[in-house]
């Protein structure tokens, strides 16, 4: 392999981890923000009023995004093992 079939594994590798993970990530980061402005507005220091949320709407998120994420990652590993297949 050469230096620009490594560099543009990794892409595609980083490509498929921005894929799978940002919708996830983002929608915490989101509900994070919402609920830290919420905290400062009113005043409440309450480290379950913010954690609580966020499980919940993230679990949400894996659930409804677990299978765009599986068909990814899947894709991803069939074309990782066929690439390796090939290699001498």
């Amino acid at each position: 392999m050469d230096f620009d079939a490594n560099i543009e594994h990794l892409q595609l590798a980083y490509w498929n981890i921005l894929l799978t993970a940002g919708p996830v990530l983002g929608i915490a980061l989101v509900v994070g923000l919402a609920v830290g402005v919420l905290q400062a507005a009113t005043s409440i220091n309450e480290a379950t009023l913010s954690f609580v949320p966020k499980l919940a709407i993230v679990l949400l998120t894996m659930a409804v995004f677990s299978g765009f994420m599986l068909t990814t990652m899947s894709d991803y590993f069939a074309f990782v093992f066929e690439t390796i297949a090939t290699l001498r």
